[in-house]
């Protein structure tokens, strides 16, 4: 560690550190980033608040660095305070071909597989078993929506919202409300980290009945709908599953579409058969009918509102997800 490192380390003096950062970035000098973020992690260990700045060299690093030093980064212990889940930033400007050989079986380089296979690279390795949903994407599953990471920030797109018709009357209903505990419970964890690490609200009910009769179960009296191809529905959902709403921790598209995965065969009353081959997944998938709905209100910041239909047992859900920024 050279003197002037050394100097803003033991000062705890952030600005400098971000300053020298910036500076490595600039030259790329990467073996002298690395060495910095090893430093301050040991001064983290040893009571030293420089933790933004090693998480900072972290994010970099993993963003764009040369694949055999941006691999040294990202480990179960790294990046619990970046502004994305490394596995996936290391994604978007890394070939999994390059990082597989730098990589042996563990549950970080699983993700790191899925990120880069959502993100369109062939993955031909055999990963250890952290997820049970397949690598490689179905036919179906064309429209993810991407994280876009830079120097100094992320941005998680949301998938495009349909455009909406006229406002219709949602009847009052005497459909009977059904209680699906694999289905709510799928939903639940899809939006845990909204409810648990934001201020995210979770509203859904399910009706023996259509997609109307579920609104109403919600209580709602006027909505817009809009019909979803299953393509639509899956971005929707590993959105929802891959972000933390407004404030929460990003988990990451390999979690968000796992579990979507999961909603899938929740709501298709096959969680007994997890998991799905993939020609079961996707006939189970296309069994559903999706729809997007508001409550004749554009839709603003963080939401996820849609209804499905099951024809095969004549079960509908609406479901409502909002978070204020």
């Amino acid at each position: 560690m050279s003197e002037s490192q050394y100097d803003l380390i033991n000062r705890a003096d952030l600005d400098g550190l971000v300053r020298l950062i910036d500076d490595y970035c600039e030259t790329r000098s990467w073996h002298d980033l690395l060495g910095l973020r090893d430093a301050c992690r040991a001064a983290v260990a040893n009571g030293r608040q420089v933790w933004p700045a090693s998480t900072l060299a972290e994010y970099r690093l993993a963003l764009l660095a040369p694949t055999e030093i941006a691999v040294q980064v990202v480990g179960e212990q790294a990046g619990r305070f970046t502004m994305g889940p490394l596995t996936e930033v290391i994604a978007q400007n890394h070939q999994w071909s390059e990082l597989s050989e730098f990589l042996d079986p563990s549950p970080t380089s699983t993700y790191i597989a899925y990120e880069c296979a959502i993100r369109g690279q062939r993955v031909n390795n055999e990963l250890f078993p952290a997820l049970e949903s397949p690598c490689t994407l179905l036919p179906i599953e064309t429209n993810y929506a991407l994280a876009e990471y830079h120097d100094n920030e992320a941005k998680f797109p949301a998938p495009a919202i349909p455009e909406m018709g006229s406002a219709i009357s949602v009847p009052i209903s005497t459909a009977t409300v059904i209680q699906d505990p694999n289905s709510s419970t799928a939903l639940h964890q899809l939006a845990d980290a909204w409810t648990t690490q934001s201020n995210g609200e979770l509203y859904i009910s399910c009706v023996e009945g259509s997609v109307l009769d579920a609104l109403a179960a919600l209580n709602i009296h006027e909505a817009r709908l809009s019909l979803f191809t299953t393509s639509e529905a899956l971005a929707w959902l590993a959105w929802a599953g891959a972000n933390g709403g407004a404030h929460g921790r990003r988990r990451g598209n390999a979690l968000g579409r796992d579990a979507a995965w999961w909603t899938i065969t929740a709501l298709t009353g096959q969680t007994s058969h997890w998991p799905l081959s993939n020609d079961g997944f996707e006939t189970a998938a296309n069994s559903l009918q999706w729809f997007w709905w508001d409550a004749n209100d554009p839709t603003t910041g963080w939401s996820v509102q849609l209804c499905v239909h099951h024809a095969e047992r004549n079960r509908s859900w609406a479901l409502c997800l909002n978070d204020i920024a």
